[in-house]
This record gives structure tokens, sequence and C-alpha cells, in this order.
């Protein structure tokens, strides 16, 4: 957890603080062309490390400091620029080692940039590393009221908020017990409720440490950043597409620490899509007993054009070319798809559908029409398997055989968006719905 209560929290690469000012009020966070860089080696990093700040303290040093990469460094982030007001909710999205952490820790003060400028108005809540800002060998109560001692808060301002911290961690048996007995879970709990429940904030920091909570406590989660975003600025990391969508105003899409993306979400989604390939997926592999054999397979827009991308509600089919043992003359077919998280999301099976795959042992076509892609946008893999009618002998069995992309303008909650017809009646009575106040 940080927190800066300060009107104005601004850092530049030469580590000064500079005055705050701008053109708007409303713009509580501001990056200017801020870059990081690392070393690989531990010895040379340390080194660096010195050479940097004796520079730093040099009173008669003239000019910026040389960002010319020395041995064995490299860029995490590389000239960065973004604004964030009251009410946005920027969404960083990007594959592991993007950037995106380096870019949270430089806005949270943890590290400075190298180059550029990161201004900060308003009280900061960040939660950015599990278990950081807790002693292990505390309790959580002992833990909140240092942290808020820590925060600039009195005794008296943290008694206030106490229950009500330990009410929304959900921790009120726990509440003694040493942190170190915590589970990861427990410890995201605690973290958020002080982060959003003590210090209030104007600017609020999370990294995807979230998703080690359950179910249950990341949707309180992302609901109370939905009921805070009127009265703050929100940036968030996560690998939910669909969180991304729902909460974010805006998305910034990192690719090698440099941002190559930033504006509407759904946009920002549909590039952090085509940026991932195959690399860093599932691995095909073909299993079964060798007595069906797929020669070729293809997807097709309504058009009849092979393609990789896949437009959410639009017609398509599924083509393969496909050679079964002449000891089978029934088959089934069984066509799963899969997340990247490798879980089966949807199934289309040819007993289901009621058809019988009947074939004399010459190579023949299969192909399965759908009237709409239904799945979220985003990627996927197909599995194929080849069954006897018994359905207990896999002739073929295809894991990750190709994989595409959903693209399109709607990103549910859900990985199958159900197609239905809706009807709306007029009941001829009113009825008064009460209001919901934040």
């Amino acid at each position: 957890m940080n927190d800066s209560s300060s009107p104005a929290r601004s850092l530049s690469s030469g580590g000064e603080r500079a005055a705050a000012g701008g053109p708007s009020s409303d713009v509580l966070v501001s990056v200017e062309g801020a870059s990081k860089r690392f070393c690989r080696d531990l010895k040379r990093s340390l080194l660096y490390g010195l050479s940097d700040i004796a520079a730093d303290l040099n009173p008669f040093k003239t000019g910026a400091r040389d960002v010319a990469l020395r041995d064995d460094e490299f860029w995490a982030l590389r000239n960065v620029s973004c604004d964030l007001r009251r009410g946005e909710c920027l969404g960083l999205i990007g594959r592991n080692g993007a950037g995106k952490t380096t870019l949270l820790k430089m806005l949270t003060g943890l590290i400075k940039p190298d180059t550029g400028r990161i201004t900060i108005r308003g009280r900061v809540g960040a939660l950015i590393a599990l278990g950081a800002g807790f002693h292990p060998l505390l309790t959580g109560r002992e833990n909140i009221y240092i942290n808020g001692a820590v925060l600039g808060f009195t005794k008296r301002e943290v008694d206030r908020q106490f229950d009500d911290i330990v009410d929304f961690a959900e921790l009120r048996e726990f509440i003694d017990t040493p942190v170190q007995n915590y589970s990861s879970g427990m410890q995201v709990r605690l973290g958020f409720a002080v982060a959003v429940r003590l210090i209030r904030p104007d600017v609020l920091i999370l990294d995807e440490v979230i998703a080690v909570g359950d179910e249950s406590f990341r949707s309180k989660c992302y609901q109370v950043v939905s009921d805070i975003l009127g009265r703050c600025a929100v940036i968030f990391v996560s690998h939910s597409m669909a969180m991304i969508n729902r909460l974010s105003t805006r998305v910034m899409v990192l690719s090698n620490g440099e941002a190559i993306f930033t504006g509407e979400p759904v946009a920002g989604i549909e590039t952090y899509l085509r940026t991932i390939d195959g690399s860093d997926g599932i691995v095909h592999r073909s299993l079964g007993t060798g007595e069906a054999v797929i020669h070729r397979l293809a997807l097709e827009d309504e058009n009849g054009a092979s393609v990789s991308d896949l437009h959410y509600s639009r017609p398509w089919r599924l083509c393969m070319d496909l050679t079964v043992s002449a000891a089978f003359t029934e088959y089934d077919v069984s066509v799963t798809f899969m997340s990247r998280a490798q879980e089966l999301v949807a199934q289309c099976h040819s007993r289901a559908n009621r058809q019988r795959l009947q074939h004399d042992g010459r190579r023949h076509r299969v192909e399965i029409a759908f009237d709409a892609q239904l799945l979220n946008p985003g990627r996927y893999w197909i599995n194929i398997a080849v069954f006897d009618r018994s359905g207990t002998r896999h002739l073929c069995w295809e894991f990750g055989i190709t994989q595409f992309t959903v693209v399109g303008p709607f990103i549910g909650s859900a990985p199958l968006q159900m197609l239905g017809s809706w009807h709306t009646t007029p009941l001829g009575t009113k009825s008064v719905v009460p209001s919901s106040s934040v």
C-alpha cells in the first residue's frame, strides 16, 4: 500500500520535486515521457545504482543525466505518456513483462523514472504487491493501526474506520492473528480494505494481485471501484478482458515497455489480442489411436474465405478434410473450444446435434456451419476428437490443433453469450423504483 496526502506530488528523472501546475485541476495523474531502465546483472546493477545516486547528489552537475543504455541494461519502460482525470479509469493491459508493474511502481513513488516526469495530485491508495506494507509477525489489527500512523492518520481516525475495514475484508474472526498466518487471499482482502476504506484515495492504483482473492471478493472489489470512480481516478492491471471492458474508460496497451495504443477499451483489447501469438500459448499434441487423420483444417467466414479472426455474432464455418479407417463405418466428432487458461468454454458434438456421420474409408470433407460466433472476444484454441460410435475409442484426438481470435464491440463477463429472442410487454401498472446513492 502507498499513500500521498499532499496536494500534488511530482517526480522527475532527476529526482527533484517539481512545482505542481497545469491547465486543469481535474488532471490527477500526468505522465510525461516516462522511461525506466534495469540491468540484468546484479553486480553491475549495484554499481550503476551507486553511480546514479552520486550523479543526482552532485551539486555541480549541469544538464540532464545521460540515459543511454549501459552494458546489460534494457528498457523496462520507454517514453510513456498519459493524463488521467477524476472520474476516469485507465486499464493497463499487456503480456507479462510488458512494463505494467514498472509503471505502477513509478506512479506510487517506489522507483523514479530515468527520463520524463510523473505528477500526481491528491491522496493515493495502491495495492501493487502481495503483503506490501504489512509486518508478518504483527496481527491484522496492529498492521491496520501501524499503516494508519505511517499514512498520517491519528488513532482516533483509524478507530472510526476500523470496523468498516475489518467487515469489508471479512476478517473479523482472524483480525488478532499474525499476518504471516494469513493466506494470500486474506492478505489481499486486508490490503484492499485499507487502500479504499482507510485512505479514501483520490487516485487508486491496483495491480493484478487482486486476482488472488476468491470470486466473491473480486466481485466486491470491482463493485467498489465502480462506486468510487465518480470521485477519484483509477489505474488498474488485469488479464480479464471482461473486467477491463467493464471498468475502463480508456485502455493503454504496453508491449516490450512501449505504449502501442491508448484509447477506447474495445479497440485497445483488440490491439492487445493481436499482439499475442502462439509462442506463449498451448502446444498442439496429436493423441488417439491414429485410425482417423485430419489432413486439413480451416476456419471460414460467411464469404468462404479462410480467416484467423472471427467477428463476434457473425456466421462462420469450420471445415476439415478427414480420413477414417474403413473398420468404422460410422463415427462421431467432438469440437471443443478452449481458453488460454485451458478451460473448456464451449463444445459442438455431432451426436448432440443428431448427426450420423458415415463414410466409405476414403478422404472426405466435414463442414460445421455456425449461425453466429458467440464466444467473448479473445483468443481460443480448438480441440477435435473423432470417436467410434460407442464413444470410448479415440480414433483421433488433436489437442490445440489451431487457434483463432474473436473480435467485436461487445465483451461480456461470461465466456459464451447466449443469443435469445427478446420481447417486452407493458403490464399497465406503474411501479416506483427507489433511487440508489453511492
